[in-house]
């Protein structure tokens, strides 16, 4: 059987590598993106995920109001992919108002690893229902957007959920490296060659010190 990683689509199969999925280590990640074992799902399996009907969005009667952090998030998105279309005016532009949005976030009392896990978990909902609109009316750019934002998405939740069990020790003697371009956090001495998810090249990431 082969297994297939939701977030760069390395394929493990049994066959080649000789040893079933079931019996690697529960610390075993993806050969590529690091991804942890439990972001594989089998060939079959896979394929059903993507063959799900789309779900019954319900039309919008008003805008919600976005807070400064969705704001600056979103902003901070749109100069990424400005940077990526080299528009460097563009790009200034967006950065500029990002920083206006981030500097109105205001602190989140008693924030801890939990409520990020929610939130993260949250994210993930919004992105399946997201993406189920943009299937809807066939906006391929959305679609394209959406799918890198989604693997991201489930990348952070499955580091958070080991800094859950670990604590600081999840993150010592361990270099953390991040796309610029489409978010994508990586673990080890250097970033991948290539970026996973947009397929950028290694000198986009950038080091978190």
């Amino acid at each position: 059987m082969k297994y297939i990683c939701q977030i760069c689509g390395y394929v493990y199969d049994e066959e080649t590598e000789g040893v079933p999925f079931g019996e690697l280590p529960d610390n075993w990640t993806c050969p590529m993106c690091k991804a942890p074992k439990n972001m594989f799902l089998p060939e079959d399996a896979e394929e059903e995920e993507r063959k799900k009907p789309d779900m019954e969005i319900p039309e919008l009667q008003d805008m919600e109001r976005l807070p400064p952090g969705v704001l600056a998030a979103l902003f901070s998105n749109l100069a990424k992919g400005a940077e990526k279309q080299y528009q460097s005016h563009q790009e200034k532009l967006f950065r500029e108002i990002a920083a206006y949005y981030e500097a109105a976030v205001p602190e989140i009392p008693d924030a801890d690893i939990s409520l990020l896990m929610k939130i993260a978990e949250r994210n993930i909902s919004l992105y399946g229902e997201a993406m189920e609109t943009a299937r809807r009316d066939g906006d391929r750019g959305a679609m394209r957007a959406l799918t890198w934002g989604g693997k991201i998405q489930k990348i952070i939740t499955s580091i958070l959920s080991q800094y859950e069990k670990e604590g600081e020790s999840a993150l010592e003697n361990v270099d953390i490296w991040v796309c610029t371009i489409c978010g994508f956090i990586y673990t080890g001495e250097n970033p991948p060659a290539i970026c996973p998810v947009c397929k950028v090249p290694s000198w986009k990431f950038s080091k978190v010190v």
